[in-house]
Parts: structure tokens; sequence; C-alpha cells
């Protein structure tokens, strides 16, 4: 319960992971405007530094993201649900704030019986 003459929201009742906090930081949105799916290993990262103006959480995603990091690490950075970084990450996605792109993708290996025949060929040299 909130404290006599303070406002609600505003005392030990606010917690950092209440649903109504989550609720205002998402502005009561499931999903976010950007239609590009995002998933835990999309790589977001800055086109530059917040712009002022720029709620709290939003900015705070700017500034980790000049290097490239996944939607998870932004997660577990912000201890925020990765629902709720979704919305966030859309957001700047609409506004061109951030880029997201897919993670490099694993070089494949050569089929084993091709590495086979290039060592017989080079022992027969």
């Amino acid at each position: 319960m909130s404290e006599p003459g303070r406002p609600r929201g505003t005392g030990p009742d606010w917690e950092d992971g209440s649903p109504e906090r989550l609720y205002v930081i998402t502005g009561g949105r499931s999903g976010s405007l950007e239609s590009a799916p995002l998933d835990l290993v999309t790589l977001i990262v800055a086109r530059s530094g917040p712009r002022p103006g720029l709620p709290p959480e939003h900015a705070a995603i700017m500034r980790m993201c000049q290097a490239p990091l996944s939607v998870a690490e932004i997660s577990a950075y912000l201890s925020l649900p990765v629902s709720v970084v979704t919305v966030l990450v859309g957001d700047l996605l609409a506004d061109g704030d951030v880029l997201a792109r897919a993670p490099v993708a694993r070089a494949q290996l050569p089929d084993l019986a091709l590495i086979e025949a290039v060592i017989d060929g080079l022992q027969k040299l």
C-alpha cells in the first residue's frame, strides 16, 4: 500500500517488475508496431546516441547498443521481460533509431569426404 501523502505508483508498491510498471513502459501494448519479427538472437545496433526526449528505457537501449547486442542480452541488462524489450526495440526500429539484423551464421564445414580426399591427395605427392 502507498504511504499517506505519497502518490500511487511512487512508493514501495511501484516495484521494478510490477505489471503496472511494465504496462506504463510499453504504453499498454503487447506487440511492437514494427512488422519485422524479433527473436532472442536478433542483433540490435543503434544508429547514433539517444536523442533528447526519449523515454529512459528507450535511451538505455540506444546507449547500450552502440555495439551489436541481442534482444536477450538487452532484456538481461535492463532486467525487463523479453516481451517488453521487443515492444521497445520495435518502437526504435519504427523510428529508424536502431537497426536489426540476424546474427552471423556459423560457417558450414566442408564435407568430411572432401577433406579426406584432399589429405589423401596431399599424402600421395
